[in-house]
């Protein structure tokens, strides 16, 4: 088991494996994209596998693929088997764009997927485009309703609201529950690199818009997923509503995740650059023991909190919100 510098327990890790996204969008990318990564720089799928069973070993459990868009890299659902079946592992969930998801379901399915989390934030197909910059809204639609008729692993829909944009969608976008069994999350825009240019919507806000449509809110206490939405129940839905307010409700108290980017570092928290490199110490023959203790030695720094809106200098991220996971 690892436990931070502020007693809390660290058992979840979100794994990205490629840099590289088929979307650009407005909060996440810049237009004309980013640098990728050399080939040589990503770490391998066996890379990534040994990392992974040396997280595994230290108490991590659950995992999360993403990217970039994980399904644009070949061979992830062979990848999500493989770590499926390490000692330790409970749950290999996957974030997704749904671009490529439809044809690769019956892959992970049977790569024992746990979990879907599809990132939507219009049902406009105009507007969908307009803030993916190049993507479809038709293959992210097909794919959300054919994982949900598979029902292998419960499907997740995040979406983003921004005042201006799409912040009058939310009864629309909640509104897909009604005939899906699918949980519909609601996920405060941070103030990170792109997103800084636009106006979220909180969290309290959200809730009012949906319950001018549907009615009152009610408390849901289900253990619905393993990160920080706080669910509601609202009338005519057939699953509970989610929410995810890391500015307006900071829940760094029960921070549970660190995560690994594409290019073998190690980070700790959103905002900060603190962290450490992997990949260079695995690719030099460093011991399994050695990599650990660096893991062990890295989560004991791990911030006691994100300081969205505050003025804080030291260790700020000015990453993209690509480059640490989506």
């Amino acid at each position: 088991m690892m436990i931070d510098g502020f007693g809390r327990t660290i058992d979840y890790l979100r794994l990205s494996i490629t840099d590289r996204c088929d979307l650009r969008c407005l909060y996440c990318m810049p237009e004309h994209g980013v640098e990728s990564f050399s080939h040589e720089k990503v770490m391998r799928f066996e890379e990534l596998l040994q990392l992974c069973r040396i997280m595994s070993g230290l108490g991590v459990k659950k995992f999360k693929v993403s990217g970039g868009e994980p399904l644009v890299r070949r061979g992830t659902p062979e990848f999500i088997a493989d770590l499926k079946q390490l000692p330790g592992v409970e749950q290999v969930t996957l974030t997704t764009n749904g671009q490529k998801l439809l044809p690769l379901l019956p892959q992970l399915e049977e790569a024992g997927l746990d979990g879907i989390n599809l990132s939507l934030d219009s049902l406009d197909p105009q507007r969908y485009r307009q803030m993916s910059r190049r993507g479809e809204l038709a293959p992210a639609l097909a794919a959300l309703e054919a994982a949900c008729e598979r029902d292998f692993c419960p499907v997740k829909l995040n979406t983003v609201l921004m005042d201006g944009l799409n912040g009058d969608e939310a009864p629309a976008l909640a509104g897909l529950a009604k005939r899906l069994p699918v949980y519909v999350r609601f996920i405060e825009l941070m103030p990170i690199g792109l997103g800084r240019e636009f106006q979220p919507v909180p969290g309290e806000e959200v809730c009012r818009r949906l319950e001018a449509v549907f009615g009152p809110a009610e408390p849901d206490s289900g253990h619905w997923g393993n990160g920080p939405a706080v669910y509601y129940r609202f009338p005519g839905l057939l699953r509970p509503v989610g929410f995810i307010d890391a500015v307006s409700h900071r829940f760094c108290s029960s921070c549970n995740r660190i995560r690994l980017t594409a290019e073998g570092c190690l980070k700790l928290c959103l905002q900060y650059d603190i962290g450490c490199d992997l990949l260079t110490p695995l690719r030099q023959g460093a011991s399994e023991e050695e990599i650990a203790q660096l893991i062990r030695d890295t989560v004991a720094m791990k911030p006691e909190r994100h300081c969205f809106g505050e003025e804080v200098a030291e260790h700020r991220e000015e990453h993209t919100m690509n480059a640490i996971g989506g």
